[in-house]
């Protein structure tokens, strides 16, 4: 109800802005804060014990400003970044558009981060629970970007509940290239390494794009499941403009999110599961804005599932609702 009046001023920003807005809004505590999760939706995965399936992704909490907050919410889980080692501001503005017709945005942030330094900082200051993820990625302008992922590992094993190898976005020049089956393999070697030298082993998810044909993404599960990897978020955002009814926006360059997302994202993690079996844990994301969409993504094959465009669009108050709607 808040959100609804809020909306219309939000939207009047540029989304950027609108975002801004929103983190101070939690930091603030201008935001719902949700009943606890039902008994019921309780699962242990990955050695970790979820109140619920339902995480936030990366993306919208780049630099654990506003863990606690989003935890608040009803999320079980909040994953954090994605981060870089070195800060970095990412690509030029403006870099973020809507598709409000159709529930979608344009992003090619390209890694905007404040570094590893910084956010291990503000996640290490946490006293309170909860499960908090850490998406990794690689400086643009990096000379070794496999050495970035290892760094990553090694700086966050002793503050993240998990990690996220992060190989899928589409805003960095070359970074898909690491999904190919040689880049894949010799990254994960070296995460697996870092995780073994850290302080504490924690479980290590490799995100992937939607934008892989049968034979790429066989390879691709069976590296990851080679490599002693927990498993896989399916997925990133797409090239695709199927879904974007706006021509100008679909012009854009970036990666498309939200609603257009969730049919094409819940056929890939179909097929992920069938080709992984049991051997993987999967975290479904891509078009979730409703109890509905979550429960297709489950049946799809997740064991978690996230989302983050669907709070643009839906405010707030969605991750209590799709909980509620997960109970009935």
């Amino acid at each position: 109800m808040i959100y609804g009046l809020a909306r219309p001023f939000l939207f009047a920003l540029d989304p950027e802005s609108a975002h801004r807005a929103a983190i101070v809004a939690l930091q603030t505590g201008l935001t719902p804060r949700a009943p606890a999760s039902d008994p019921k939706l309780k699962r242990t995965v990955m050695g970790l014990e979820f109140p619920n399936p339902l995480g936030l992704a990366a993306g919208f909490d780049k630099n654990a400003e506003v863990v606690d907050a989003a935890l608040d919410l009803g999320f079980s889980f909040v994953e954090v970044g994605s981060v870089t080692p070195k800060p970095q501001p990412g690509n030029p503005k403006p870099r973020v558009f809507r598709a409000v017709a159709d529930h979608a945005i344009i992003n090619r942030l390209g890694f905007n981060s404040e570094g590893h330094e910084a956010v291990h900082a503000r996640l290490a200051k946490r006293r309170t629970r909860g499960i908090v993820g850490v998406n990794l990625g690689a400086n643009k302008d990096s000379p070794d970007r496999i050495a970035d992922y290892a760094q990553g590992v090694a700086r966050f094993s002793d503050v993240a509940s998990y990690l996220a190898i992060n190989i899928s976005s589409p805003n960095t020049p070359g970074l898909r290239d690491l999904q190919e089956r040689e880049g894949l393999t010799r990254l994960l070697a070296a995460v697996g390494e870092a995780r073994e030298r850290a302080s504490r082993r924690v479980p290590i998810v490799v995100k992937i794009a939607p934008d892989l044909d049968d034979e790429a993404l066989a390879a691709i599960v069976e590296t990851v499941v080679a490599a002693g990897m927990d498993g896989m978020i399916v997925s990133n955002t797409t090239l695709s403009r199927v879904g974007i009814s706006d021509a100008r926006v679909a012009a854009e360059a970036g990666g498309m999110s939200g609603r257009p997302l969730l049919a094409p994202s819940n056929k890939l993690l179909s097929r992920v599961r069938a080709l992984a079996g049991a051997r993987l844990v999967l975290i479904g994301t891509g078009g979730i804005d409703s109890a509905t969409a979550a429960r297709q993504k489950l049946i799809a094959g997740a064991d978690l599932i996230q989302l983050y465009t669907g709070m643009v669009y839906e405010g707030p108050e969605l991750p209590a609702r799709i909980v509620a709607g997960l109970v009935a």
